[in-house]
């Protein structure tokens, strides 16, 4: 019953980002299509987009209190597949074959990982999450995760290498550390309020700190991302390098399928396979909305054919100021 809730505050929080997303994104189109232009923050429906993302947050933070790392991650393909149905009805998009497709196969994959997902205790006390942090597959795997992080780094500074993969891979990385740290904050948190006090241990803001240090960075990675390429490609691949990376970690620091049958974990990974072939297909070749910004048209500046140019050259006594001739430009 405790991992089933965590289940369903998942798939409700990841549903309330999905529409706090589109309600964003109509709050900007209606912005731009009025006569004067306001900044979006003075828009209502703006922050009530923002209010329902923090919410939606919220429960996702809350989620992993009750549910695995390895179920509650890969669960935000239900945000990629609500944006994708929402935006048809709200935003007046197009439903594409390829959509009910991803749409179909995002949600088959869904019912594996929720069927086969592993059955764990979710309430971790602050002496258990101290005992993972010291335990050698942990060590191991923070080592390595480091090396991999410095060399990624090196390219990306050093050598200018701004590739999508280098960029969402440094944040798979971190998003890596940020799960583990949320999931060993939601349980103390958790079990404190049923009475098992838990904030009076150092772990509790040893994982405060690391997961505020280690979200900070994936988000100034993330949106180098984002900056660099389109939405419809970083989406996908940002989905696919998170999930993969939660469910390890899941499994290293966590034991998740420590105890878990061969079948299980099969199904658990195909699940996840067509969740991840769902979400690429949905976002593929999808085609990025352009705000309505409103321009003059150079080719309409009376005057224009007077003269090739309005700015004289820098060698002419003239530089710095209009032509002569041009009085329909002055």
């Amino acid at each position: 019953q405790t991992q089933l809730f965590g289940v369903l505050l998942a798939a409700a929080s990841n549903f309330l980002i999905s529409v706090s997303l589109n309600i964003q994104k109509c709050a900007h189109l209606q912005l731009a299509c009025q006569t004067e232009l306001k900044p979006y923050y003075m828009s209502k429906l703006w922050w009530c987009g923002i209010t329902l993302l923090g919410l939606g947050e919220v429960g996702n933070f809350t989620a992993y209190g009750f549910a695995p790392i390895a179920l509650v991650a890969p669960l935000g393909c239900v945000s990629v597949i609500g944006s994708a149905f929402i935006s048809v009805l709200f935003l007046k998009k197009t439903m594409r074959a390829a959509d009910i497709l991803g749409g179909t196969l995002t949600v088959t994959g869904t019912y594996l990982l929720v069927t086969f997902a592993p059955n764990v205790p979710q309430e971790l006390t602050a002496r258990q999450v101290q005992n993972y942090l010291v335990s050698w597959p942990f060590l191991v795997y923070s080592i390595l995760e480091i090396i991999i992080f410095c060399i990624l780094l090196y390219f990306y500074k050093r050598k200018a290498v701004k590739h999508i993969v280098i960029l969402l891979m440094m944040v798979a990385l971190l998003a890596s550390l940020t799960i583990i740290a949320v999931k060993a904050v939601a349980s103390m948190i958790t079990l404190s309020v049923k009475g098992k006090m838990q904030l009076t241990y150092p772990v509790f803001y040893i994982m405060i700190v690391l997961m505020v240090t280690s979200c900070v960075f994936q988000i100034k990675f993330l949106n180098q991302a984002m900056h660099l390429y389109e939405a419809t490609t970083v989406v996908p691949i940002n989905f696919v390098f998170f999930s993969t990376s939660a469910i390890v970690s899941g499994v290293i620091f966590y034991q998740e399928f420590q105890s878990a049958a061969l079948l299980s974990v099969f199904m658990f990974l195909f699940g996840c396979l067509l969740s991840f072939l769902g979400v690429f297909l949905i976002a593929r070749n999808k085609k990025e909305e352009q705000l309505q910004v409103r321009f003059i048209d150079c080719g309409h500046i009376p005057g224009q054919k007077l003269t090739g140019k309005i700015q004289p050259d820098s060698h002419s006594s003239c530089y710095g100021t209009l032509n002569n001739e041009d009085n329909s430009v002055k």
